[in-house]
């Protein structure tokens, strides 16, 4: 069989990027796009090694179809390995797992917030491991299935979006600096979900057939509130439901069930559409109001990572969630005069919907990833100085 102008193409960019034989770790976690990607990294001549974390378990009684970095994923890469003729190691991280992203997407709930686990798993899992994995084991790259691409730019590697805008991964990976991206490979990063999936089948792969999970790996059934309750029940803070007047028009058992821009599940009915505008953790108030409400003017971003030629004032766009197209607008730097800590400001061109604390705030321009951070607040055109 012939092999694809682009898969052809996907490794000669990989050759380009390193000598024969330089050694690279692949994280697999038996899926289509990483097991794609080690083959792709084994034509283009690299020794590749396979590695898996293994960061959750789930009950052994079938009640899960679908799974992410668990025992049977685990399997599922070794196979794709053997069938590459590739070492594989696993390496159990879920206590690390718990303690940076499930712990913190709990806290995150109760405090009224929508956190982005993906991010901090990539910030303080993944990646943040398989760096010191290669440093100790002298292994000169890391490799992900991810759909992103590195640009090298005047001697300096930078993050660009993957060519498939609908797969699109480097929201996620949007806090690595310049020298971790001259390590990194992507080698999925100018290739689409169907032209992999296809290569996988035409190569014979095992898992090629293999579902993808729309749900957080660590959440399958998608049922966030009834995770959090299990696991913060002595936690849960009941309160009140008010409406955009201030009056108390129901109940609820706590602002771990809500999200800011939700219209469905809320509990009361006023005649009205009504959606989630407002969580307020220290009260437990559940505060109610019009689409109107949930427009924000600028987010208040911390915890910052910023390419090392960022200049504020910063033209850019800005995406409030992974599934935002991204907003023109202008991220300025800000000092609070009393600590000296250090802030960010992002103004939006036109207002943005359902801006929501917990959230990371994305800076791009064009394709290139300038930095970004997490969202502290949702800023009304009057918060805005």
């Amino acid at each position: 069989m012939a092999t694809p102008v682009r898969e052809a193409d996907a490794v000669a960019r990989l050759r380009e990027r390193a000598s024969p034989g330089a050694r690279v770790f692949i994280a697999m976690s038996g899926g289509v796009d990483s097991s794609v990607a080690a083959a792709r990294l084994c034509d283009a001549g690299y020794d590749v090694v396979g590695v898996t974390l293994h960061l959750w378990d789930y009950p052994d009684d079938g009640s899960v179809k679908s799974r992410c970095c668990a025992p049977e994923d685990q399997h599922d890469a070794r196979r794709v390995a053997d069938h590459l003729g590739i070492p594989h190691y696993t390496f159990d991280r879920r206590a690390l797992f718990r303690e940076h992203v499930v712990d913190p997407f709990v806290d995150a709930y109760l405090s009224g917030e929508t956190p982005s686990p993906c991010v901090a798993c990539n910030r303080s899992v993944k990646l943040r491991e398989l760096f010191p994995l290669a440093e100790r084991l002298g292994v000169s790259w890391v490799a992900t299935g991810h759909y992103a691409r590195v640009v090298e730019e005047g001697g300096r590697a930078r993050l660009y979006r993957g060519r498939d805008r609908h797969k699109d991964q480097s929201y996620f990976l949007h806090m690595l600096r310049s020298d971790e991206l001259s390590r990194v490979l992507f080698p999925l990063g100018d290739s689409t979900k169907d032209e992999v999936r296809a290569e996988a089948i035409a190569r014979g792969l095992p898992g090629a057939e293999k579902g993808e999970s729309q749900e957080l790996c660590f959440i399958p059934s998608g049922r966030y509130a009834s995770f959090v309750a299990e696991r913060a029940a002595d936690r849960l803070r009941p309160g009140p439901i008010v409406d955009r007047d201030g009056r108390v028009v129901g109940a609820h058992g706590g602002v771990h069930a809500f999200t800011v821009g939700q219209r469905k599940g809320i509990g009361v009915a006023l005649g009205r559409p009504a959606f989630v505008v407002g969580l307020d953790a220290a009260s437990g108030a559940v505060r109610l109001g019009d689409e109107a409400e949930l427009y924000a003017a600028g987010a208040e971003i911390t915890d910052a990572v910023w390419s090392d030629d960022a200049v504020f004032p910063l033209d850019a766009e800005v995406r409030v969630r992974a599934r935002h197209e991204a907003a023109p607008g202008v991220v300025e730097r800000r000092r609070d005069p009393a600590t000296g800590a250090e802030r960010f400001v992002a103004r939006f061109g036109s207002p943005v919907r359902a801006v929501s604390p917990g959230q990371m705030a994305v800076v791009y321009r064009g394709d290139r990833v300038i930095g970004g951070g997490r969202i502290t607040a949702a800023l009304r055109p009057e918060a805005l100085p």
